[in-house]
């Protein structure tokens, strides 16, 4: 069943090849788009894109490479707008890198692996993006990644969340500049997530944030991909600048699994 039919359109998505950008990816394709899945790995990239093709009706294409190098985020939006057959008006920045450490001892290389994709990629890519509509004379749709932990604090997150709450300001400044194109731009921040990488830093994920969260269940990368798949449709075409939280209402008060622990040990303790 297509919500909305993105039949003729084009899309690109980064870091597609699991998780959450896949998630989205293959919700693109399934509404009929043509989306270009770029991600570091070119064999994850490679399958990601038979595994959705398999499906349809639209079609995936694969550009793996590192989407924190401009000339490469540049030559990717080229190739993207030269497809046939679809007109290029999609972009979802999802690629982004994760690094837990404590603020005292984070050292500048870490600092700059987050920055460099999450922050420096996110921008020159939006630029290539908009250059292309721009110079096209045609509209469209930027839908940049955020993440819950942008909004909230969060345990040793402080390079990561910085990082993210740079890009939900991003697609507030650029409202003012993309709207006279025709251009939408909003940041999606998904709060914690069911993927392959989250999976392994917890294996009881799921578990511990049912606790955590108000709807009582972890996030599934379908449920960002639908909230995409709304804002890039034209039903979506009046909102610009805004950062949507798809986290179960975690944001709403936010205790962390950190917290959920010190509650659990309190408990435990004798009484004097």
């Amino acid at each position: 069943m297509q919500a909305f039919s993105l039949s003729g359109r084009a899309a690109i998505v980064t870091g597609a090849a699991t998780g959450i950008g896949y998630g989205i990816a293959r919700h693109l394709v399934a509404q009929g788009a043509t989306v270009v899945l770029n991600d570091i790995d070119p064999a994850r990239t490679a399958e990601a894109v038979e595994r959705i093709n398999a499906e349809g009706p639209g079609r995936a294409i694969a550009d793996p490479g590192d989407a924190g190098s401009v000339p490469y985020l540049r030559g990717l939006v080229d190739r993207a707008a030269a497809l046939p057959d679809a007109e290029l008006d999609i972009l979802v920045a999802n690629a982004g890198l994760t690094e837990f450490g404590d603020f005292f001892a984070f050292t500048e290389q870490s600092f700059d692996r987050v920055t460099t994709l999450n922050l420096k990629g996110t921008f020159f890519l939006t630029q290539a993006f908009a250059r292309h509509l721009r110079a096209a004379g045609r509209g469209g749709r930027v839908i940049l990644i955020g993440s819950n932990v942008g909004n909230r604090a969060y345990p040793d997150l402080v390079a990561y969340g910085m990082s993210k709450a740079g890009i939900a300001m991003l697609a507030q400044q650029l409202t003012l500049d993309l709207s006279p194109l025709g251009i939408t731009i909003n940041c999606v921040a998904p709060g914690a997530v069911l993927t392959e990488r989250t999976e392994q830093e917890e294996p009881d994920y799921a578990g511990v944030w049912a606790v955590l969260n108000p709807t009582e269940r972890v996030g599934m990368p379908n449920d960002v991909a639908a909230t995409v798949g709304f804002l890039v449709s034209e039903a979506a075409g009046h909102i610009s600048g805004q950062q949507l939280l798809v986290d179960g209402g975690w944001s709403a008060y936010a205790p962390s699994p950190q917290f959920l622990d010190r509650i659990r040990r309190e408990a435990k303790k004798p009484e004097e």
